[in-house]
This record gives structure tokens, C-alpha cells and sequence, in this order.
């Protein structure tokens, strides 16, 4: 079973120094029809405008990556990480038993374009963490290249959720076939781009979820990147 969602019929909240599309139910945006798919609990794609951020804040029991389109976004946390993540990066953090963080977009002009991704984690009570890797274009060019896994010694970030994330670029020719593991479900999220997957033209913001498909062909892409999160039902 296949299920589409176009990225026009996400919801929208505007904040002025915020503009962010929610594929799923998040804030004050509500649709008791999307509320998550599997474990997967928020795609919120946001544009932060120069000079301004999400203050200090706070989390718990949740896992959180952060994925840069353009720009960049200064992270600040209570574990005393400071870092700033920039396109062919990605962060994850462990909110588990509370954690505080601001994320700002200290550019003069430049918007900063990202994805905020929450996964629910396989356990409550977590010790908070964070860890940032980079993703190296030629890995990701023309294949589905893994970037998060719940089990160390990936050469990924390490996540505490029943999920693998995977993310691609694809242009031209390019194609990539990646079977879906027996009693899994997958999203597939087009943060960029236009890409042909099982069928269907998806471009940015467009997405699809599968249950029961054997398998997953991503091709024809026109300057794609795209996320896929190999999830539990």
C-alpha cells in the first residue's frame, strides 16, 4: 500500500522570522489523519530568517535530527554543545530525560532552510546526547546512503529509535533499488528537487508512505535529495 502526500497539502504556520510546512500534526497545526507514520512522528521542513532563531527551549523522549538544506544553524544546548551545522551535515540528539537548546541563524542575508525530524524512541528515560556527522556528496550521489542506524559501529549517527535513515541525491540517469525488510514500513520525504519513486513524481516537500511493498526504485531525478526512513510499524 502506497500513500501519497503532497507537499501543498501539508499544514503551514507562519511566524514572520519563521516560515515552517508540517508534514505531520505538530503545534497548533492538528489533522487526526496525519499524525505520524510508524515511529516517525514530525517532517517539519522550516526557512529561519536571517538573524533570528528559536530561543532556548526545551524536550524530552524524543530523538531529533537536524538536516541543513542551505544556510547554516547554530546550535547551543544544556550539554554544553556548541556547534553549527552546515549542508552535508547532520545532527542528532537524544532528548530523553530533558535537555534545553536554541537554534539560530546568525546569517546577515541568507535564509537558513532545514529539516526538523523527530523519531519516538525505543524507550522513555534516555540520557540525553548529541552528535553531528558530515555526509559526504560522493556517498550520497546515485545511492540510498545510510546516515542514521540503531546500531553502533555504522559509521553513522547512532540513533536510540527502531529506524534507518537514509538520504540520496539523484540527477539524470541515476536510479537506486532498496528492498523494505519484512513487517518495516518506510517514508520517503523529497527535501529537494524532483525524483520518480514506485510510480509516482514527487517533488519538493512531496512524499509517500509504503506498507507491505516489496520493494523501493527511486529514478529520473532532476537535482533530487531525498530522505528515507526505514521505520517500525
Amino acid at each position: 500500500m502506497i500513500t501519497l502526500r503532497r507537499a501543498a497539502d501539508r499544514g503551514f504556520a507562519d511566524h514572520g522570522w519563521l516560515k515552517s510546512h508540517h508534514t505531520f500534526s505538530f503545534a497548533e497545526y492538528v489533522d487526526p489523519a496525519h499524525m505520524g507514520f510508524g515511529n516517525l512522528r514530525v517532517i517539519n521542513e522550516d526557512h529561519i530568517a536571517p538573524g533570528t532563531g528559536f530561543g532556548t527551549h526545551g524536550h524530552r523522549d524524543m530523538e531529533i535530527i537536524s538536516y541543513v538544506l542551505s544556510g547554516e544553524l547554530a546550535h547551543r544546548d544544556s550539554l554544553g554543545h556548541v556547534q553549527v551545522i552546515r549542508p552535508g551535515e547532520v545532527q542528532r540528539m537524544t532528548a530523553g530525560t530533558g535537555v534545553r537548546h536554541s537554534e539560530f541563524n546568525h546569517a546577515a542575508t541568507e535564509i537558513t532552510h532545514f529539516l526538523q525530524i523527530w523519531l519516538r524512541p525505543q524507550r522513555a528515560q534516555l540520557e540525553p546526547s548529541y552528535e553531528q556527522q558530515p555526509l559526504p556528496t560522493a556517498e550520497r550521489r546515485g545511492h540510498l546512503c545510510c546516515i542514521a542506524h540503531p546500531t553502533p559501529g555504522h559509521g553513522t549517527l547512532t540513533l536510540q529509535a527502531d529506524a534507518v535513515v537514509y538520504a540520496g541525491l539523484f540527477d539524470g540517469e541515476e536510479s537506486a533499488t532498496w528492498t523494505l525488510p519484512a513487517g518495516r514500513c518506510a517514508w520517503v520525504h523529497v527535501a529537494r528537487g524532483r525524483l520518480h519513486v514506485n510510480g509516482h513524481t514527487l517533488s519538493a516537500g512531496d512524499a509517500l508512505g509504503l506498507i507491505h511493498e516489496p520493494s523501493l526504485h527511486v529514478s529520473q531525478g532532476h537535482d533530487a535529495e531525498v530522505l528515507v526512513f526505514d521505520l517500525a510499524p
